[in-house]
Protein backbone atom coordinates (compact mmCIF):
# COMPACT_ATOMS: atom_id res chain seq x y z
CA UNK A 1 0.00 0.00 0.00
CA UNK A 2 1.58 3.26 -1.18
CA UNK A 3 0.49 6.88 -0.73
CA UNK A 4 0.86 9.66 -3.26
CA UNK A 5 0.48 13.43 -3.02
CA UNK A 6 -2.48 15.32 -4.48
CA UNK A 7 0.05 17.71 -6.05
CA UNK A 8 2.08 15.00 -7.75
CA UNK A 9 5.58 16.19 -6.90
CA UNK A 10 6.43 13.97 -3.92
CA UNK A 11 7.72 10.41 -3.93
CA UNK A 12 5.23 7.70 -2.96
CA UNK A 13 5.53 6.56 0.66
CA UNK A 14 4.13 3.75 2.77
CA UNK A 15 1.36 4.11 5.33
CA UNK A 16 3.71 4.63 8.26
CA UNK A 17 5.49 7.51 6.53
CA UNK A 18 2.22 9.10 5.41
CA UNK A 19 0.86 8.87 8.96
CA UNK A 20 3.95 10.33 10.62
CA UNK A 21 4.56 13.11 8.09
CA UNK A 22 1.00 14.38 7.80
CA UNK A 23 1.59 16.83 4.96
CA UNK A 24 3.46 15.75 1.82
CA UNK A 25 6.73 17.65 1.15
CA UNK A 26 5.28 19.26 -2.01
CA UNK A 27 2.49 20.83 0.05
CA UNK A 28 -0.09 18.28 -1.07
CA UNK A 29 -2.13 15.76 0.91
CA UNK A 30 -1.50 12.04 0.92
CA UNK A 31 -4.07 9.65 -0.57
CA UNK A 32 -3.82 5.90 -1.24
CA UNK A 33 -2.36 5.07 -4.63
CA UNK A 34 -5.15 2.51 -4.94
CA UNK A 35 -8.36 2.21 -2.95
CA UNK A 36 -8.57 -1.01 -0.92
CA UNK A 37 -11.77 -3.05 -0.95
CA UNK A 38 -12.83 -3.62 2.66
CA UNK A 39 -15.45 -6.15 3.78
CA UNK A 40 -18.37 -4.66 5.65
CA UNK A 41 -18.75 -5.38 9.37
CA UNK A 42 -19.54 -8.98 10.23
CA UNK A 43 -22.49 -9.68 12.55
CA UNK A 44 -21.39 -9.03 16.11
CA UNK A 45 -18.06 -7.50 15.10
CA UNK A 46 -16.91 -4.95 17.67
CA UNK A 47 -16.12 -1.35 16.82
CA UNK A 48 -12.47 -1.91 17.75
CA UNK A 49 -12.33 -5.04 15.59
CA UNK A 50 -13.71 -3.21 12.56
CA UNK A 51 -11.38 -0.25 13.16
CA UNK A 52 -8.38 -2.59 13.25
CA UNK A 53 -9.47 -4.18 9.95
CA UNK A 54 -9.98 -0.82 8.26
CA UNK A 55 -6.62 0.51 9.43
CA UNK A 56 -4.93 -2.74 8.37
CA UNK A 57 -6.37 -2.38 4.87
CA UNK A 58 -4.88 1.11 4.60
CA UNK A 59 -1.60 0.13 6.31
CA UNK A 60 -0.70 -2.74 4.01
CA UNK A 61 2.44 -4.44 5.28
CA UNK A 62 3.90 -1.37 7.03
CA UNK A 63 2.19 -2.14 10.36
CA UNK A 64 1.46 -5.60 11.71
CA UNK A 65 -2.28 -6.38 12.00
CA UNK A 66 -1.84 -7.56 15.59
CA UNK A 67 -0.29 -4.19 16.50
CA UNK A 68 -3.24 -2.38 14.97
CA UNK A 69 -5.62 -4.64 16.89
CA UNK A 70 -3.90 -3.62 20.15
CA UNK A 71 -4.02 0.06 19.16
CA UNK A 72 -7.76 -0.11 18.38
CA UNK A 73 -8.61 -2.05 21.52
CA UNK A 74 -6.81 0.50 23.70
CA UNK A 75 -8.20 3.49 21.79
CA UNK A 76 -11.86 2.59 22.09
CA UNK A 77 -11.75 0.95 25.49
CA UNK A 78 -11.81 4.39 27.10
CA UNK A 79 -15.06 5.54 25.45
CA UNK A 80 -18.03 6.09 27.72
CA UNK A 81 -20.41 4.19 25.40
CA UNK A 82 -19.73 0.57 24.50
CA UNK A 83 -20.87 1.18 20.91
CA UNK A 84 -18.38 4.09 20.56
CA UNK A 85 -20.67 5.81 18.02
CA UNK A 86 -24.27 4.93 18.95
CA UNK A 87 -27.27 5.82 16.78
CA UNK A 88 -30.25 7.50 18.43
CA UNK A 89 -33.54 7.99 16.61
CA UNK A 90 -34.86 11.55 16.64
CA UNK A 91 -37.79 11.24 14.25
CA UNK A 92 -39.27 9.18 11.43
CA UNK A 93 -36.36 7.93 9.30
CA UNK A 94 -33.93 10.26 11.06
CA UNK A 95 -31.12 9.35 13.43
CA UNK A 96 -28.31 11.13 15.21
CA UNK A 97 -24.95 9.39 15.49
CA UNK A 98 -23.37 10.45 18.77
CA UNK A 99 -19.63 10.91 18.28
CA UNK A 100 -18.92 12.60 21.61
CA UNK A 101 -18.38 9.67 23.97
CA UNK A 102 -14.58 9.93 23.92
CA UNK A 103 -12.35 11.53 26.57
CA UNK A 104 -12.75 15.12 25.28
CA UNK A 105 -16.44 14.91 24.27
CA UNK A 106 -15.86 15.48 20.54
CA UNK A 107 -15.75 13.38 17.38
CA UNK A 108 -12.04 14.12 17.02
CA UNK A 109 -11.40 11.57 19.78
CA UNK A 110 -12.52 8.72 17.51
CA UNK A 111 -9.50 9.16 15.27
CA UNK A 112 -7.06 10.81 17.65
CA UNK A 113 -7.10 8.06 20.26
CA UNK A 114 -6.11 5.60 17.54
CA UNK A 115 -3.42 7.93 16.19
CA UNK A 116 -1.86 8.35 19.63
CA UNK A 117 -1.48 4.60 20.00
CA UNK A 118 -0.27 4.19 16.42
CA UNK A 119 2.38 6.88 16.79
CA UNK A 120 3.55 5.40 20.07
CA UNK A 121 3.94 2.00 18.42
CA UNK A 122 5.74 3.29 15.31
CA UNK A 123 8.11 5.60 17.15
CA UNK A 124 8.95 3.07 19.85
CA UNK A 125 9.63 0.45 17.21
CA UNK A 126 12.08 2.71 15.33
CA UNK A 127 13.52 4.56 18.33
CA UNK A 128 12.46 7.95 16.99
CA UNK A 129 11.03 11.15 18.45
CA UNK A 130 8.62 13.52 16.69
CA UNK A 131 7.37 17.06 17.17
CA UNK A 132 3.67 16.77 16.41
CA UNK A 133 2.03 20.08 15.53
CA UNK A 134 -1.61 20.92 15.07
CA UNK A 135 -3.73 24.00 14.51
CA UNK A 136 -7.14 23.75 16.11
CA UNK A 137 -10.46 25.51 15.82
CA UNK A 138 -11.38 24.01 19.17
CA UNK A 139 -11.67 20.23 19.35
CA UNK A 140 -8.59 18.86 17.60
CA UNK A 141 -6.26 20.39 20.19
CA UNK A 142 -8.04 18.81 23.13
CA UNK A 143 -8.27 15.44 21.41
CA UNK A 144 -4.55 15.57 20.54
CA UNK A 145 -3.65 16.53 24.11
CA UNK A 146 -5.66 13.60 25.48
CA UNK A 147 -4.03 11.21 23.00
CA UNK A 148 -0.38 12.36 23.24
CA UNK A 149 0.09 13.76 26.75
CA UNK A 150 2.84 11.90 28.56
CA UNK A 151 4.11 9.90 25.58
CA UNK A 152 7.89 9.61 25.68
CA UNK A 153 8.51 9.87 21.94
CA UNK A 154 6.18 12.75 21.05
CA UNK A 155 6.38 16.48 21.69
CA UNK A 156 2.99 18.06 20.98
CA UNK A 157 2.54 21.69 19.90
CA UNK A 158 -1.01 23.05 19.73
CA UNK A 159 -1.88 26.39 18.10
CA UNK A 160 -5.33 27.76 18.87
CA UNK A 161 -6.87 31.16 18.00
CA UNK A 162 -6.92 33.29 21.14
CA UNK A 163 -10.47 33.81 22.48
CA UNK A 164 -11.98 32.13 19.41
CA UNK A 165 -12.76 28.81 21.12
CA UNK A 166 -14.98 28.01 24.10
CA UNK A 167 -13.55 27.96 27.61
CA UNK A 168 -14.34 24.26 27.95
CA UNK A 169 -12.64 23.45 24.65
CA UNK A 170 -9.58 25.29 25.95
CA UNK A 171 -9.59 23.37 29.24
CA UNK A 172 -9.25 20.05 27.46
CA UNK A 173 -6.01 21.17 25.82
CA UNK A 174 -4.45 23.31 28.56
CA UNK A 175 -4.88 21.21 31.70
CA UNK A 176 -2.92 18.03 30.95
CA UNK A 177 0.04 19.13 33.05
CA UNK A 178 2.25 17.13 30.67
CA UNK A 179 5.74 18.43 29.93
CA UNK A 180 5.56 17.16 26.36
CA UNK A 181 2.63 19.48 25.49
CA UNK A 182 3.01 23.14 24.44
CA UNK A 183 -0.15 25.15 23.85
CA UNK A 184 0.10 28.52 22.09
CA UNK A 185 -2.82 30.97 21.85
CA UNK A 186 -2.31 32.96 18.64
CA UNK A 187 -3.78 36.42 18.09
CA UNK A 188 -5.78 35.61 14.96
CA UNK A 189 -8.32 33.13 13.62
CA UNK A 190 -8.05 29.43 12.84
CA UNK A 191 -6.93 30.02 9.28
CA UNK A 192 -3.99 32.04 10.61
CA UNK A 193 -2.93 29.13 12.80
CA UNK A 194 -3.43 26.63 9.99
CA UNK A 195 -1.36 28.81 7.65
CA UNK A 196 1.43 28.81 10.25
CA UNK A 197 1.43 25.04 10.45
CA UNK A 198 1.54 24.70 6.67
CA UNK A 199 4.36 27.25 6.43
CA UNK A 200 6.42 25.41 9.04
CA UNK A 201 5.94 22.14 7.18
CA UNK A 202 6.97 23.86 3.94
CA UNK A 203 10.20 25.02 5.62
CA UNK A 204 11.96 21.73 5.01
CA UNK A 205 15.12 22.64 6.95
CA UNK A 206 13.08 23.51 10.03
CA UNK A 207 10.77 20.52 9.63
CA UNK A 208 13.75 18.17 9.46
CA UNK A 209 15.48 19.91 12.37
CA UNK A 210 12.59 19.34 14.79
CA UNK A 211 11.23 16.12 13.17
CA UNK A 212 7.89 17.77 12.43
CA UNK A 213 4.67 15.85 12.01
CA UNK A 214 0.99 16.82 12.05
CA UNK A 215 -2.35 15.46 13.22
CA UNK A 216 -4.78 17.98 11.78
CA UNK A 217 -7.57 16.57 9.64
CA UNK A 218 -5.08 16.66 6.76
CA UNK A 219 -3.47 13.57 8.34
CA UNK A 220 -4.58 10.56 6.33
CA UNK A 221 -4.85 8.28 9.38
CA UNK A 222 -7.58 10.49 10.80
CA UNK A 223 -9.63 10.20 7.62
CA UNK A 224 -9.18 6.42 7.59
CA UNK A 225 -10.18 6.07 11.26
CA UNK A 226 -13.26 8.26 10.81
CA UNK A 227 -14.52 6.12 7.93
CA UNK A 228 -15.24 3.36 10.45
CA UNK A 229 -18.32 4.96 12.01
CA UNK A 230 -19.93 5.37 8.60
CA UNK A 231 -19.62 1.61 8.20
CA UNK A 232 -21.17 0.95 11.62
CA UNK A 233 -24.12 3.18 10.71
CA UNK A 234 -24.68 1.15 7.55
CA UNK A 235 -24.44 -2.06 9.57
CA UNK A 236 -26.96 -0.87 12.15
CA UNK A 237 -29.53 0.38 9.62
CA UNK A 238 -29.29 -2.49 7.15
CA UNK A 239 -26.76 -3.51 4.53
CA UNK A 240 -28.83 -2.23 1.60
CA UNK A 241 -30.53 0.76 3.26
CA UNK A 242 -29.83 4.06 1.45
CA UNK A 243 -28.44 6.55 3.96
CA UNK A 244 -28.24 10.32 3.60
CA UNK A 245 -25.46 11.47 5.91
CA UNK A 246 -25.56 15.07 7.12
CA UNK A 247 -22.16 16.16 8.40
CA UNK A 248 -21.40 19.43 10.22
CA UNK A 249 -17.94 20.33 8.95
CA UNK A 250 -15.28 22.99 8.83
CA UNK A 251 -12.16 21.46 7.32
CA UNK A 252 -14.18 18.84 5.38
CA UNK A 253 -12.32 15.88 6.88
CA UNK A 254 -15.33 14.29 8.57
CA UNK A 255 -17.38 14.48 5.37
CA UNK A 256 -14.49 13.18 3.27
CA UNK A 257 -14.30 10.13 5.54
CA UNK A 258 -17.76 9.16 4.29
CA UNK A 259 -16.53 9.42 0.71
CA UNK A 260 -13.61 7.15 1.64
CA UNK A 261 -15.95 4.63 3.25
CA UNK A 262 -18.00 4.49 0.07
CA UNK A 263 -14.94 4.14 -2.18
CA UNK A 264 -13.82 1.14 -0.11
CA UNK A 265 -17.20 -0.61 -0.31
CA UNK A 266 -18.27 0.02 3.28
CA UNK A 267 -21.49 1.84 2.29
CA UNK A 268 -24.47 0.90 0.13
CA UNK A 269 -24.15 4.23 -1.71
CA UNK A 270 -22.82 7.74 -1.36
CA UNK A 271 -25.08 10.62 -0.34
CA UNK A 272 -23.45 13.21 1.92
CA UNK A 273 -24.65 16.71 2.74
CA UNK A 274 -21.80 18.77 4.22
CA UNK A 275 -23.28 21.43 6.50
CA UNK A 276 -21.15 24.53 7.12
CA UNK A 277 -21.90 27.68 9.08
CA UNK A 278 -21.69 31.25 7.73
CA UNK A 279 -18.14 30.48 6.61
CA UNK A 280 -19.60 29.25 3.36
CA UNK A 281 -16.54 28.68 1.16
CA UNK A 282 -17.32 24.98 0.80
CA UNK A 283 -20.97 25.52 -0.12
CA UNK A 284 -20.03 28.34 -2.50
CA UNK A 285 -17.45 26.13 -4.21
CA UNK A 286 -20.03 23.44 -4.90
CA UNK A 287 -22.53 26.06 -6.13
CA UNK A 288 -20.31 28.38 -8.18
CA UNK A 289 -17.23 26.22 -8.88
CA UNK A 290 -15.09 29.03 -7.54
CA UNK A 291 -12.78 28.51 -4.55
CA UNK A 292 -11.95 31.67 -2.62
CA UNK A 293 -9.93 32.60 0.45
CA UNK A 294 -12.04 34.80 2.72
CA UNK A 295 -11.58 36.00 6.27
CA UNK A 296 -13.12 33.55 8.72
CA UNK A 297 -16.23 34.87 10.49
CA UNK A 298 -16.83 34.28 14.19
CA UNK A 299 -20.06 32.27 14.65
CA UNK A 300 -21.99 30.30 17.25
CA UNK A 301 -20.20 27.16 15.99
CA UNK A 302 -16.54 28.19 16.35
CA UNK A 303 -14.95 24.82 15.57
CA UNK A 304 -16.30 25.29 12.04
CA UNK A 305 -15.05 28.87 11.62
CA UNK A 306 -12.74 27.89 8.78
CA UNK A 307 -12.49 29.86 5.56
CA UNK A 308 -10.56 27.34 3.45
CA UNK A 309 -11.48 23.65 3.99
CA UNK A 310 -8.19 21.82 3.51
CA UNK A 311 -9.59 18.37 2.76
CA UNK A 312 -11.49 19.65 -0.25
CA UNK A 313 -8.17 19.23 -2.06
CA UNK A 314 -8.44 15.46 -1.75
CA UNK A 315 -11.93 15.44 -3.26
CA UNK A 316 -10.87 17.71 -6.12
CA UNK A 317 -7.97 15.35 -6.81
CA UNK A 318 -10.33 12.38 -7.01
CA UNK A 319 -13.06 13.97 -9.13
CA UNK A 320 -10.46 15.33 -11.56
CA UNK A 321 -9.36 11.79 -12.33
CA UNK A 322 -6.33 12.25 -10.07
CA UNK A 323 -5.02 15.11 -12.19
CA UNK A 324 -2.27 16.47 -9.95
CA UNK A 325 -1.43 19.22 -12.45
CA UNK A 326 -4.98 20.55 -12.23
CA UNK A 327 -4.97 20.44 -8.43
CA UNK A 328 -1.59 22.15 -8.25
CA UNK A 329 -2.82 24.92 -10.56
CA UNK A 330 -5.98 25.46 -8.49
CA UNK A 331 -4.07 25.90 -5.26
CA UNK A 332 -1.33 28.00 -6.84
CA UNK A 333 -4.04 30.39 -8.05
CA UNK A 334 -5.69 30.39 -4.61
CA UNK A 335 -2.36 31.19 -2.96
CA UNK A 336 -1.45 33.95 -5.40
CA UNK A 337 -4.76 35.74 -5.95
CA UNK A 338 -7.03 34.48 -3.18
CA UNK A 339 -9.37 32.67 -5.53
CA UNK A 340 -9.41 29.93 -8.15
CA UNK A 341 -11.96 28.94 -10.78
CA UNK A 342 -12.34 25.18 -11.05
CA UNK A 343 -11.72 23.94 -14.60
CA UNK A 344 -14.56 22.02 -16.21
CA UNK A 345 -12.72 18.71 -15.87
CA UNK A 346 -12.95 19.26 -12.11
CA UNK A 347 -16.21 21.21 -11.78
CA UNK A 348 -18.29 18.79 -13.85
CA UNK A 349 -17.46 15.62 -11.90
CA UNK A 350 -17.67 17.50 -8.60
CA UNK A 351 -21.41 17.90 -9.10
CA UNK A 352 -21.79 14.14 -9.54
CA UNK A 353 -19.60 12.99 -6.67
CA UNK A 354 -22.44 12.17 -4.28
CA UNK A 355 -21.58 15.10 -2.02
CA UNK A 356 -23.27 18.48 -1.70
CA UNK A 357 -22.94 21.37 0.73
CA UNK A 358 -25.16 23.94 2.39
CA UNK A 359 -24.57 26.91 4.67
CA UNK A 360 -26.54 27.44 7.91
CA UNK A 361 -26.49 30.87 9.57
CA UNK A 362 -26.41 31.64 13.29
CA UNK A 363 -30.13 32.45 13.48
CA UNK A 364 -31.06 29.04 12.07
CA UNK A 365 -28.49 27.37 14.32
CA UNK A 366 -30.04 28.93 17.42
CA UNK A 367 -33.55 28.10 16.23
CA UNK A 368 -32.51 24.47 15.79
CA UNK A 369 -31.00 24.26 19.27
CA UNK A 370 -34.31 25.47 20.74
CA UNK A 371 -36.43 23.31 18.47
CA UNK A 372 -34.45 20.16 19.24
CA UNK A 373 -34.83 20.84 22.94
CA UNK A 374 -38.59 21.26 22.54
CA UNK A 375 -39.01 18.12 20.39
CA UNK A 376 -36.64 15.74 22.17
CA UNK A 377 -35.63 17.29 25.51
CA UNK A 378 -31.99 17.22 24.38
CA UNK A 379 -29.45 19.99 24.53
CA UNK A 380 -27.26 19.89 21.43
CA UNK A 381 -24.05 21.72 20.69
CA UNK A 382 -24.22 24.48 18.05
CA UNK A 383 -22.21 22.41 15.54
CA UNK A 384 -24.61 19.49 15.77
CA UNK A 385 -27.44 22.03 15.42
CA UNK A 386 -25.94 23.16 12.09
CA UNK A 387 -26.26 19.57 10.89
CA UNK A 388 -29.78 19.12 12.25
CA UNK A 389 -30.92 22.35 10.62
CA UNK A 390 -29.44 21.29 7.29
CA UNK A 391 -31.16 17.90 7.56
CA UNK A 392 -34.56 19.60 7.84
CA UNK A 393 -33.97 21.08 4.39
CA UNK A 394 -33.65 17.69 2.73
CA UNK A 395 -36.59 16.67 0.55
CA UNK A 396 -38.70 13.78 1.85
CA UNK A 397 -37.53 10.33 0.81
CA UNK A 398 -39.55 7.13 0.58
CA UNK A 399 -36.64 4.79 1.28
CA UNK A 400 -33.58 6.72 2.52
CA UNK A 401 -32.70 7.15 6.19
CA UNK A 402 -31.08 10.39 7.36
CA UNK A 403 -28.14 10.21 9.77
CA UNK A 404 -26.85 13.45 11.29
CA UNK A 405 -23.41 13.31 12.89
CA UNK A 406 -23.42 14.83 16.39
CA UNK A 407 -19.90 16.16 16.56
CA UNK A 408 -19.60 17.37 20.17
CA UNK A 409 -21.31 17.30 23.55
CA UNK A 410 -23.35 20.38 24.45
CA UNK A 411 -21.19 20.83 27.57
CA UNK A 412 -18.26 21.95 25.42
CA UNK A 413 -20.18 25.15 24.61
CA UNK A 414 -21.93 26.02 27.89
CA UNK A 415 -22.10 29.76 27.24
CA UNK A 416 -23.74 29.42 23.84
CA UNK A 417 -26.14 26.73 25.05
CA UNK A 418 -27.17 28.87 28.03
CA UNK A 419 -27.61 32.02 25.93
CA UNK A 420 -29.70 30.25 23.30
CA UNK A 421 -31.80 27.83 25.35
CA UNK A 422 -31.65 29.23 28.87
CA UNK A 423 -30.45 25.82 30.09
CA UNK A 424 -27.17 24.84 31.71
CA UNK A 425 -25.05 22.19 29.99
CA UNK A 426 -22.88 20.72 32.75
CA UNK A 427 -19.85 18.59 32.05
CA UNK A 428 -20.38 14.85 32.45
CA UNK A 429 -19.12 13.60 35.80
CA UNK A 430 -16.13 11.90 34.17
CA UNK A 431 -14.88 15.30 32.96
CA UNK A 432 -15.94 17.54 35.85
CA UNK A 433 -12.46 17.59 37.42
CA UNK A 434 -11.17 19.66 34.50
CA UNK A 435 -12.31 22.90 36.07
CA UNK A 436 -10.18 22.24 39.14
CA UNK A 437 -6.96 21.92 37.19
CA UNK A 438 -4.63 24.78 36.40
CA UNK A 439 -4.29 25.89 32.80
CA UNK A 440 -0.99 26.27 30.97
CA UNK A 441 -0.72 28.08 27.65
CA UNK A 442 1.29 30.88 26.07
CA UNK A 443 -0.16 33.80 24.13
CA UNK A 444 1.73 34.96 21.03
CA UNK A 445 1.11 37.36 18.18
CA UNK A 446 0.36 36.27 14.64
CA UNK A 447 4.11 36.09 13.98
CA UNK A 448 5.43 33.06 12.11
CA UNK A 449 9.08 33.74 12.95
CA UNK A 450 8.36 34.00 16.67
CA UNK A 451 6.28 30.82 16.69
CA UNK A 452 8.99 29.00 14.72
CA UNK A 453 11.62 29.96 17.29
CA UNK A 454 9.37 28.94 20.21
CA UNK A 455 8.74 25.53 18.66
CA UNK A 456 12.48 25.13 17.99
CA UNK A 457 13.27 25.75 21.67
CA UNK A 458 10.51 23.41 22.81
CA UNK A 459 11.67 20.61 20.51
CA UNK A 460 15.25 20.95 21.79
CA UNK A 461 14.15 20.71 25.43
Amino acid sequence: MKYISTRGEAEPVDFAAAALRGLAPDGGLYVPKQWPVIDRPAPGESYAGLAARVLAAFAGDSVAPEALARVACHAYGSFAHHSVAPLVQTGPSRFVMELHHGPTLAFKDVAMQAIGGLYDHLLSTHGETLTVMCATSGDTGGAAAAAFAGLQNVRLVILHPHERISSVQRLFMTTTGAENVLNIAVDGDFDDTQAMVKALFADRAFADEVSLSGVNSINWTRIAAQSVYYATAQQALGASTPIRFVVPTGNFGDALAGYVAARCGLLAGLDILAAVNANATLADTFDTHRLSRDTALATLSPAMDIAVPSNLERLLFEVSGRDADAVRAIYASLSQSGEAVLPERVAGPLGCAGISAVSVNDADTADEMRRTLEETGWLVCPHTAVGLSAARRLPPSQDAVDVVLATAHAAKFPGTVKDVTGRDAPLPERCAALVERGETFERMGNDLAAVRERVRRFAAH
